[in-house]
C-alpha cells in the first residue's frame, strides 16, 4: 500500500482543523493554549481510511503568519496539499504566501478546500469560485478540484473524501530505495518509553534494533520501539508518519530540524549551492549578502545569500547561488527550502539544493555557473563524474556521492562501476570507496615527473629524492592512498624507480664530472689517512679549496655508497678504521663485559672530542648501550 501524507495550507480562522476533526474525529490542536485561543499553534497530526482502503496520513499546519516557519515544517514531506479557504473570506495574505511555499517545495497534488460554505448565499459563493479560479490559474493547482464543504452541516465532506481517493490513485509511490531519513517535528518524553520523536519519513526505512545517529550533533541511539499511525510497527518507510522511541537519548539532546538517519551517512555542512527562485511577488530586489531565513526539512537558520554572478536578483528571476549558514544542516541534492526574509518576515522565495556539501566559491569565478547549471540538469553520470573531478587530490567517497547526487546506491554503484571499467573514475581505497578523476590521477604523475626532475637536476650525485620529501613537494591535499598508488603504477610502468624510501626517475643515473671524480678522490683519501681522527668536514673544504655545496653532494654520495659514515653532525670517518673498531669494541666487551670511557679512549688513541662522539655512535646503532659510566653490549654475539 502506497504511503500518502495530505498537508493543510490556508489562512488563520478558515477551518483547516475543523475540517480535519469532521472527517477524522480527531482534533489535532492537542495543546491547552490552542483549544483556549481557537487557533493551531504547533502542527497537528492525524489520519482517514478512505474508501479504497488506504490510509491518508494528514497534517495540519498553524494559519497564523508568526507560525508560517511552523507551516514549512509542516509542508515537508507531503504528497497532497488540501488548501483551505474560508466563503465568508475568500483569498487572504496566508493562503497566498502558503500557495507560494507549497510551490517552492515542489509540491504537485492538490485540492482548493472551500470551506464554510454554510454561512454564505449562492451568489457570494460563486463570486469566491471565480477568485479561486482566478488566484490558481498558472499554478499547479490550476487545474484541481474545487470543493466547497462545511464542517459544521458535513455538507460536501463525502465527495471531498472520494476525491482525495480518486488523487490518490494517481500519486506515484515513494520508492523505499535512498537514505533513510527523518526530519523531527517534535520530539516528548512518554512514561514507561522515554524519549519518541515524530516526523515524516522522507526517505529510506528503518526497524526497531537499528542503531541511528542525530544529525547535526552525532550524537548515537538505537531504535526501540516504531509506531505508524499509533499503531506499533517493525519497519517503516519513505512516506509514512512515524514515532520513533530511541533508547537512552535525553529529550534535550533534541531538536525540532534535526534529522534522523543512519550513521555516517550525511555530511553537515555550513554551506549549500541552490538554485534559488526569487518570488515575482516581491517588491525589491535581493542584494548580495542579504541576510535571510533558511527553511528546510523541519528546521529553521540564518545566513546570508551569496550571489554568484551578479549583486542583486530581481523579483522573477532564478539564479544559481551559494547559501551561507550560521548553523550546519544535512541535506541531499535537490532537497526542497524556502528563503524568507530577516526582518520583517515574509516568504521571498525558494528552490532546491545542488550540492549539499560545497566548497566556498568567490564570485564571479570563470566556470562556476556553468558547473553548477550541469549540478542541475546534466546525465547522472556526468554529475557523478564532475564532483569526482572537482574533489581533486583530495578524493571523493561513495557516501558523498551518494548525498551530492541522490541516486539509488545500486545506481551509483553501476555507474562508478563503469566509470572505473573506462578509467574515467579510479578507486584509490576499496575500503572507504573512495575515487579520483583520471584526469586527477594523470595531473599527480606529471607533478611527480615535474618534481623529481627538479630534484635530480640540483642534486646529481644524490640517487633519489626521500619519499616522504616528494610528498611534501606535492599539490596540498595529496590523500595519502593516492601517493601511494600513483608510486606503484608509475613504478609498474617503470617511469620511476622506488628503491625503500627513495625514489628517482628511471632514467636517473649518478654521474660525476672530472673534477667531482677527482674530489671524490681526495675526500676519500682525506678520511682513509685520518684513520680515527679525521678533519672536521668544513676544515677539510678548506684544506682543498672546494666550495661547501660542492663537496657536499659528493659526500652525500660517498655516504648512500657506504664508504664514509655520518657520526655527528660535520664529523665524518672511512668505513674501514670505524669497522675495526667495532670489532676491538666487540671482542673486548665479550672478554670484559663493560668498558669506560678512559678504556676507550685507549683502545682508539684518539682525543677526547673523537672519543665521545665515538662511543655515542656505536650506543645509537644500537651496539653499546650505557649503563652509569660504561657500556655494555646490547647483545652478546651468538
Amino acid at each position: 500500500m502506497k504511503q500518502i501524507i495530505l498537508g493543510t495550507a490556508g489562512h488563520i480562522d478558515h477551518g483547516k482543523t475543523s475540517l480535519i476533526k469532521a472527517l477524522t474525529g480527531i482534533n489535532t490542536d492537542r495543546l491547552k493554549e490552542e483549544q483556549l485561543r481557537g487557533i493551531t499553534i504547533e502542527l497537528g497530526f492525524a489520519h482517514l481510511d478512505l474508501p479504497s482502503g488506504q490510509r491518508l496520513g494528514i497534517v495540519d499546519v498553524p494559519g497564523h503568519e508568526k507560525f508560517v516557519k511552523h507551516m514549512v515544517a509542516g509542508a515537508t514531506g507531503i504528497d497532497l496539499v488540501a488548501l483551505v479557504i474560508a466563503a465568508d473570506e475568500g483569498i487572504m495574505p496566508q493562503t497566498r504566501e502558503h500557495m507560494e511555499i507549497c510551490a517552492l517545495l515542489g509540491i504537485r497534488y492538490g485540492v482548493v478546500v472551500l470551506t464554510k460554505i454554510d454561512m454564505v448565499e449562492d451568489e457570494w459563493l460563486g463570486m469566491v469560485q471565480e477568485e479561486i479560479e482566478e488566484f490558481t490559474r498558472g499554478t499547479f493547482l490550476e487545474n484541481a478540484p474545487v470543493l466547497p464543504v462545511s464542517a459544521m452541516t458535513g455538507q460536501g465532506l463525502d465527495e471531498f473524501v472520494r476525491t482525495l481517493d480518486r488523487i490518490i490513485a494517481d500519486i506515484p509511490a515513494r520508492s523505499p530505495a535512498g537514505l533513510f531519513r527523518l526530519p523531527v517535528d517534535r520530539v516528548f518524553t512518554m512514561k514507561g518509553f522515554g524519549t519518541v520523536i515524530t516526523g515524516t519519513l522522507i526517505s529510506g526505512r528503518v526497524g526497531v534494533g537499528d542503531r541511528v545517529m542525530l544529525y547535526p550533533s552525532g550524537i548515537t541511539s538505537k531504535v526501540r520501539g516504531l509506531q505508524v499511525h499509533n499503531l506499533s510497527v517493525e519497519t517503516a518507510a519513505a512516506g509514512m508518519r512515524t514515532a520513533i522511541n530511541f533508547q537512552g537519548l535525553d529529550k534535550n539532546d533534541v531538536q525540532r530540524g534535526d534529522v534522523i538517519a543512519m550513521p555516517g551517512t550525511l555530511v553537515p555542512s555550513y554551506m549549500l549551492d541552490v538554485h534559488l527562485h526569487y518570488l515575482s511577488s516581491n517588491l525589491k530586489a535581493l542584494k548580495n549578502r542579504a541576510r535571510v531565513r533558511f527553511h528546510a526539512g523541519t528546521n529553521e537558520i540564518t545566513g546570508v545569500i551569496i550571489l554568484l554572478d551578479r549583486q542583486e536578483l530581481v523579483p522573477g528571476e532564478n539564479a544559481k547561488t551559494q547559501v551561507r549558514l550560521d548553523t550546519p544542516v544535512t541535506l541531499v541534492k535537490d532537497d526542497r527550502f524556502v528563503l524568507r526574509s530577516y526582518s520583517p518576515v515574509r516568504t521571498v522565495g525558494g528552490g532546491q539544493v545542488l550540492n549539499p556539501i560545497p566548497p566556498k566559491h568567490k564570485s564571479n569565478k570563470p566556470g562556476l555557473i556553468g558547473r553548477l547549471d550541469a549540478l542541475a540538469e546534466a546525465a547522472p553520470e556526468l554529475i557523478v563524474a564532475q564532483h569526482i573531478q572537482e574533489a581533486g587530490f583530495g578524493a571523493c567517497s561513495f557516501n558523498d556521492l551518494l548525498i551530492m547526487t541522490n541516486l539509488p546506491e545500486k545506481q551509483l554503484d553501476r555507474l562508478l562501476q563503469t566509470m572505473m571499467s573506462q578509467r574515467t573514475a579510479i578507486q584509490i581505497d576499496r575500503e572507504k570507496k573512495r575515487f579520483v578523476h583520471q584526469i586527477t590521477f594523470e595531473d599527480l604523475q606529471k607533478a611527480v615527473r615535474s618534481q623529481l626532475t627538479d630534484y635530480h637536476r640540483k642534486h646529481p650525485l644524490k640517487p633519489g629524492m626521500p619519499k616522504e620529501e616528494l610528498k611534501s613537494k606535492l599539490p596540498t591535499g595529496v590523500d595519502s592512498k593516492l601517493f601511494m598508488l600513483v608510486m606503484q603504477q608509475m613504478a609498474k610502468a617503470e617511469s620511476i624507480t622506488v628503491e625503500e624510501d627513495i625514489v628517482r626517475l628511471a632514467a636517473h643515473r649518478v654521474a660525476l664530472g672530472v673534477d667531482q671524480h677527482a674530489l671524490r678522490g681526495k675526500i676519500l683519501s682525506a678520511y682513509e689517512t685520518g684513520g680515527l681522527t679525521p678533519p672536521y668536514f668544513k676544515d677539510l673544504c678548506r684544506e682543498l679549496d672546494t666550495p661547501l655545496d660542492q663537496a657536499r653532494q659528493v659526500l652525500s654520495l660517498l655516504l648512500d655508497e657506504g664508504l664514509i659514515i655520518k657520526v655527528k653532525e660535520d664529523l665524518f670517518y672511512h668505513h674501514r678504521p670505524i669497522e675495526e673498531l667495532k670489532q676491538k669494541l666487540v671482542d673486548f666487551l665479550v672478554t670484559h663485559e663493560e668498558i669506560s670511557t678512559p678504556q676507550f679512549k685507549d683502545m682508539t688513541g684518539a682525543s677526547r672530542k673523537y672519543v665521545i662522539p665515538l662511543i655515542e655512535y656505536f650506543d645509537g646503532t644500537q651496539l653499546t648501550i650505557r649503563v652509569g659510566d660504561l657500556r655494555k653490549l646490547r647483545k652478546r654475539p651468538a
